[in-house]
């Protein structure tokens, strides 16, 4: 069961730097600081789990943990390592190394509005974002560790103590630590941009010429982007081939399910902040918006998964050029430069 959270307008402690620069020069006085938890106009509500509800205690810890490298088996990566806010928390490396150097499988996904995501994972298989948080601690080429480790650890920081205490009641454990990350991830969301302002806000000159003919493009009936790429997120959450190889070594959600129908489909990623997540595909294949839109023109390689509105567009130059403009539309500058996004 779920609780259905109203904006929540819980503000920051302010930070040394921030206390030292955010002066007013007129009166002295702070700047405001921004909330943690607000739902943009169109969008709807996040869910949190009735065992997690949004607090500040259980936020701060888990931003807290999300950028510390205690996570690692060596403690020399952490979630932010490669979930980056300066790039919509993600990072600019086709497949991430993990702990002593093991080669990464697949590109880093943006964390943009996970909190709405109904599953995670390429393939689908976990059903909740605080069971996630154990996938990159488990897996070999990734943390390399375990839980219940990483709470021993904890254990042994009076700062981690106080702030478990003070978040769930209880001392640093699994619960703890999945509850926290989970809790703080939920807070990304990230729903103003150029395109939003136009869209939900009702500012009719929030996109420019190029942007609102690539709009129009995007969701024609004959280009049928957004039969997979729709809603406020951007992404209908399926799982889809879009034809990128005529073999594929990663067998994506047929790893999960077994089913040859499933061979080589991935779930539909959002495109929000597309245009900071490069390189781009599962695998980091594809280097820049460009090269993306140029696959889609040309309607892929054949596969037996392909979905079947991947086929060739006949895009000239200017279309193609538009559609990148409207994609570069849903960057969300202040989701970017959000303090809070950061380590304090």
């Amino acid at each position: 069961m779920f609780n259905w959270i109203k904006p929540i307008f819980f503000l920051l402690v302010t930070s040394a730097f921030l206390s030292g620069c955010a002066k007013d020069s007129a009166n002295d006085k702070p700047l405001p600081q921004r909330p943690l938890l607000v739902i943009p106009e169109g969008f709807p509500e996040v869910a949190f789990p009735e065992d997690n509800p949004f607090t500040k205690a259980s936020y701060d810890l888990g931003k807290k943990l999300f950028f510390d490298p205690i996570l690692s088996r060596d403690s020399s990566i952490s979630c932010g390592s490669c979930h980056q806010p300066s790039l919509a928390f993600s990072d600019r490396i086709a497949l991430t190394s993990g702990v002593d150097d093991a080669p990464g499988k697949r590109n880093v996904p943006s964390l943009t509005n996970i909190g709405y995501h109904p599953y995670f994972t390429r393939e689908g298989g976990v059903p909740t974002l605080e069971m996630h948080v154990l996938v990159p601690i488990q897996e070999h080429n990734e943390f390399d560790f375990n839980i219940v480790l990483i709470a021993d650890r904890l254990k042994k920081s009076e700062q981690y103590v106080a702030m478990a205490q003070s978040a769930y009641e209880r001392e640093p454990d699994a619960f703890v630590i999945t509850r926290a990350l989970a809790n703080f991830q939920r807070t990304l969301i990230s729903g103003n941009s150029a395109y939003d302002r136009y869209a939900f806000q009702g500012i009719p000159n929030a996109l420019n010429a190029a942007e609102l003919r690539g709009m129009n493009l995007f969701f024609s009936d004959e280009l049928a982007c957004s039969s997979c790429h729709s809603g406020f997120n951007f992404t209908n959450y399926t799982f889809e081939n879009n034809g990128l190889y005529e073999d594929y070594i990663d067998e994506g959600r047929m790893r999960l399910t077994g089913l040859e129908t499933d061979r080589a489909r991935f779930k539909v990623p959002s495109l929000r902040n597309v245009e900071l997540t490069a390189p781009y595909m599962f695998d980091g294949s594809l280097q820049t918006l460009q090269d993306v839109v140029e696959h889609y023109n040309s309607g892929g390689y054949a596969h037996a998964n392909k979905n079947e509105e991947v086929k060739p567009l006949g895009l000239t130059n200017t279309e193609k050029n538009d559609l990148v403009a409207f994609l570069g539309s849903l960057t969300d500058y202040e989701f970017l430069e959000n303090p809070n996004h950061y380590p304090n």
